[in-house]
């Protein structure tokens, strides 16, 4: 389990079991940011609270899955995901971006405003 905890309703765990359902079809009702992380991998460690934040501050209009890949090699080998973190975002059950690394809050806000300003889907 992450070292992080869930500061908001909009952020949770997901797995290859519920996948499917708590990111590709829920990507239908809004964009969900997936952090593929380890436990062992610092800059995922860095990354993780920067991701909540900037999620949290966007009060629901982005929902944020966390793929801890240790337990999921095979969701992380489906999406071609090499190095952690890797974070990519979903909206109507497709990739709309992906990066790699740990990020500041404004390189995380400024890659979602480019990928869902596009949209129209910001808030």
């Amino acid at each position: 389990m992450s070292s992080t905890t869930n500061t908001s309703a909009w952020i949770f765990d997901v797995t290859l079991a519920d996948f499917g359902q708590q990111v590709l079809a829920a990507s239908a009702k809004r964009p969900i940011l997936v952090d593929f992380w380890a436990e062992w991998c610092a800059p995922c460690l860095v990354l993780a609270p920067v991701l909540e934040r900037v999620v949290t501050q966007r009060a629901g209009t982005v929902w944020l899955a966390r793929v801890e890949v240790d337990d999921n090699m095979k969701l992380a080998g489906r999406y071609r995901v090499r190095g952690f973190p890797t974070v990519i975002l979903f909206a109507d059950g497709e990739e709309l971006g992906r990066f790699s690394g740990a990020r500041p809050a404004g390189a995380v806000d400024r890659f979602l405003a480019a990928h869902l300003d596009a949209r129209g889907a910001t808030g």
